[in-house]
């Protein structure tokens, strides 16, 4: 009798315990998980449970870095509430590259979903990704294509070469193990389509449906065999599909393209939302909290500068600002020139720590070298940006970071390709000052004699001679300006 009284009890346990299980996982919970916390390709990912069990749809922005459309749009379905079904969102797959505003940085990451034996940062997060797809009911992995996608050939921008404006699949057909259980891709992505050419006044931007046919012999885009919506129709087994964008749209466009397109999806899955608005503020920091030497942190604003001891460590706890996500910051000359968030550095020369939300910058603030020698314990000063007659710079050469003082030489080597990355220090925001290579253009159409981050090539031939200070070519110079008042010059010394 107590043993049956037992049994009872147990069970009435177990039972209470699975319902609570049940009602956590399907209450409208979200949970966020850090892989690789701490290393550089940390990655977030987003799991959004609606009210009611249903489909799972995966979202995956920013696999590639220079897509800001995708990542963007990624990032609002992070933050959703469902009524039903279910959500899986990366919003930023690739950050190193979103950092650094390019497709790759050791490879390609949508390129690595067939086994290629190169082990990296990507294949660690591809391992990730892979999970994710074969968990879901159904993948979009939303993109920035070029040109815009067309089934003739219209003209060099539009063609079927291209991927823009387009929703791509591998097939129009997702094979079952009988004919019940296929799935008309094309017809799925056809049914969306509709929904986005709605709101899409420019016929010329209309979505088409844009089949890869990728395991067909005569297919153009056979390195579709290694991306991850190949990965899911041809392992997992689910609907996958590339959402393009053309990247020659204003951002916020593609954004809310890219969005049209996941909810028409979500529609098709029956996974019900509580959509929020689109708003695409300007990122701006509000204030960094920094500990030097273990002390107690301090909190920074936006513009502050801090003064520190020569070889003192600090460290950069968090950022503040009006976006939570794709935060990042790069103490300029020391680091590892990707996120020198919660990295102890020791600092022997003034610098400047620069916020970035993705690859936006969004504020400074700078770090002064107190000149007397003290010894003890000394009280940490934050004081208002004041005028400093020190003015350095953060260059680039053959992609190897160079930190040089106002009016100094740097010698090259032609043809080696320089980046003027940025002011380090000054009075002032950086984005103030015009900074010039004398003798190169850098926006071909709207010269405003800013060339900060253009590659400057110095190949024989490629700038401007009549710039140069000895006419010949071999030593030109970057001109600072503020208010057009000359502030600063730094002399680039060509060498064949």
């Amino acid at each position: 009798m107590a043993n049956s009284f037992y049994n009872k009890k147990t069970a009435v346990m177990v039972f209470s315990v699975l319902l609570l299980f049940c009602s956590q996982v399907f209450s409208g919970q979200k949970s966020h998980t850090v892989f690789f916390e701490g290393e550089e390709n940390e990655l977030h990912v987003y799991r959004i449970n609606g009210s009611n069990p249903g489909k799972t749809l995966l979202i995956i922005g920013g696999i590639q870095g220079d897509e800001p459309g995708g990542f963007l749009a990624a990032d609002f379905y992070a933050d959703f509430l469902l009524e039903k079904g279910s959500l899986i969102v990366v919003p930023r797959a690739n950050f190193l590259s979103i950092l650094k505003k390019e497709r790759q940085i050791n490879q390609d990451m949508n390129r690595k979903f067939l086994e290629d034996n190169v082990s990296n940062y990507e294949s660690k997060v591809v391992n990730v990704l892979k999970k994710l797809i074969c968990e879901s009911d159904c993948f979009l992995n939303l993109h920035e294509g070029s040109g815009i996608y067309s089934s003739k050939w219209e003209s060099e921008e539009k063609n079927p070469t291209r991927f823009g404006q387009s929703i791509i699949a591998d097939d129009s057909q997702l094979k079952g193990s009988d004919l019940k259980d296929s799935v008309n891709l094309e017809e799925m992505a056809k049914t969306v389509i509709g929904k986005i050419n709605q709101k899409i006044q420019n016929e010329a931007h209309y979505f088409h449906f844009n089949n890869h046919k990728t395991n067909d012999p005569g297919s153009y885009h056979k390195e579709q065999l290694k991306s991850a919506t190949y990965y899911a129709h041809n392992v997992c087994n689910i609907p996958a599909f590339g959402v393009e964008s053309a990247k020659s749209l204003p951002l916020e466009q593609k954004v809310r393209q890219h969005i049209f397109a996941v909810n028409g999806f979500m529609e098709i899955l029956d996974i019900v939302p509580q959509t929020p608005g689109i708003d695409l503020k300007k990122p701006e920091m509000q204030y960094m909290i920094i500990s030097v030497n273990d002390s107690i942190p301090v909190v920074i604003g936006k513009m502050q500068r801090l003064k520190i001891q020569k070889g003192d460590t600090i460290q950069v706890h968090d950022i503040v600002a009006n976006y939570e996500r794709g935060l990042s910051v790069d103490v300029i000359g020391l680091g590892n020139h990707f996120n020198d968030m919660k990295k102890s550095l020791v600092v022997n020369e003034a610098t400047r720590i620069e916020a970035k939300k993705d690859f936006y910058k969004c504020g400074s603030v700078f770090l002064d070298i107190d000149s007397k020698d003290r010894k003890e314990e000394v009280k940490l000063i934050v004081s208002e940006s004041s005028e400093t007659k020190i003015l350095r710079y953060k260059l680039k050469i053959n992609n190897e970071l160079k930190v040089v003082d106002n009016y100094s030489h740097v010698n090259i080597r032609q043809g080696d390709k320089l980046v003027i990355e940025d002011v380090l220090t000054g009075k002032i925001d950086p984005s103030k000052y015009i900074v010039n290579f004398k003798g190169f253009v850098g926006n071909l159409t709207s010269n405003s004699g800013e060339d900060r981050g253009y590659v400057i090539d110095t190949s024989e031939g490629v700038l401007m001679k009549r710039y140069s200070l000895n006419k010949k070519g071999q030593h030109y110079y970057i001109l600072t300006t503020l208010d057009g008042k000359e502030v600063g010059k730094v002399f680039i010394d060509i060498k064949s």
